[in-house]
């Protein structure tokens, strides 16, 4: 009896005791409307804890908010941004060894110029810039023919949108002029205000925000220049919308997982990272969002038949054009493009 009494005891100790304890807390900072809701609340019951999931909708404000020193133990920035964190040592290095799920990815995702081996970081999401066209309203041969300059076309004076992003615009103009996106010449630079400027004053494109999704599967333009996991939603709402992406280049870019020095909870960083490699979570993930998955199951999956992106060209970014780049950090010519992007738009 004083055994069972005693057990009994010990039993409520215990749980009172876990009780009174707080659950570990999991910081994520991510684009908005970038995860698959449900995900989050699997990876709280997995491993009984509760996770803050906070959004940005551009890279520099989320920079602006880890510079004041705010903490999270999970960030997502582009390519170049992660360049940029690594370079003024913002980032702890992962330790690999806790990734299981890493064989998951398509080995080509791995290994980036922006970080060599993934020491700080691992692919989210990735894809390239492109633009959206109507079937029924475009001549494709103005595409193949005109690539990039089919935005300067008055033939499609007042039926286009481009997304507004001075670093993308630029890469439109200067892609169409047979330059790099990360020259820093100064005549190139020159040379691809002006003709931004041309196509303002050509054919008055809208330039727009996120709100670019609904009002393309609504068919309020005729051409948008956007992101292919955009356009691949857009696209499977749409059969009307097609998307095309010219040999002369475009940007690649990829969103991926890292984890801040300042984490408070660096091995809950790494499950995390971990569980968003599971192909089930992958897959789930993907088909929500709309952008390309690197792991490859999830990407087997929608794109093969019956899946939700199969047949999807926008879900598709290609990877063999030579003269699509990666954006590299560069901060002053950062600044020097919004200059005159906002110029072009001030018009």
């Amino acid at each position: 009896m004083k055994k069972i009494l005693i057990s009994t005891i010990l039993a409520l100790f215990v749980l009172s005791g876990c009780a009174g304890e707080e659950k570990k807390v999991l910081k994520v900072f991510n684009w908005g409307a970038y995860i698959d809701e449900t995900v989050i609340a699997e990876f709280e019951d997995l491993y009984d804890v509760r996770v803050i999931y906070d959004n940005y909708d551009s890279n520099e404000l989320m920079y602006t908010k880890i510079q004041s020193g705010e903490y999270y133990d999970i960030l997502v920035p582009t390519d170049h941004m992660v360049e940029r964190l690594i370079a003024e040592d913002y980032l702890q290095p992962l330790d690999l060894s806790k990734l299981s799920n890493l064989g998951n990815l398509y080995p080509d995702l791995l290994n980036r110029s922006f970080d060599p081996n993934n020491t700080y970081s691992i692919p989210y999401f990735w894809g390239n810039i492109g633009i959206i066209y109507n079937k029924n309203t475009v001549d494709v041969a103005d595409l193949e023919n005109e690539g990039w300059m089919v935005l300067n076309n008055p033939k499609y004076a007042d039926r286009i949108y481009i997304y507004d992003s001075a670093r993308d615009a630029f890469m439109v103009a200067q892609k169409a002029l047979g330059y790099s996106v990360n020259s820093t010449d100064e005549a190139q630079i020159e040379a691809a205000f002006e003709l931004l400027k041309e196509i303002n004053e050509t054919t008055r494109p809208i330039y727009i925000d996120e709100t670019i999704i609904d009002n393309m599967i609504t068919e309020q333009k005729d051409l948008a220049v956007d992101f292919s996991g955009d356009a691949a939603y857009i696209i499977s709402q749409n059969e009307n919308l097609s998307f095309f992406v010219p040999e002369e280049g475009t940007n690649i870019w990829m969103d991926s997982m890292i984890i801040p020095k300042n984490a408070k909870e660096v091995d809950l960083a790494h499950k995390w990272i971990d569980f968003m490699m599971d192909n089930e979570v992958a897959l789930k993930n993907t088909i929500y969002v709309g952008y390309t998955s690197p792991n490859i199951s999830a990407f087997e999956t929608v794109t093969g038949p019956g899946g939700d992106y199969e047949g999807n060209i926008a879900y598709q970014p290609r990877m063999d054009n030579p003269n699509d780049e990666v954006y590299k950090y560069d901060d002053a010519l950062k600044e020097i493009i919004t200059d005159k992007w906002t110029r072009v738009k001030a018009q």
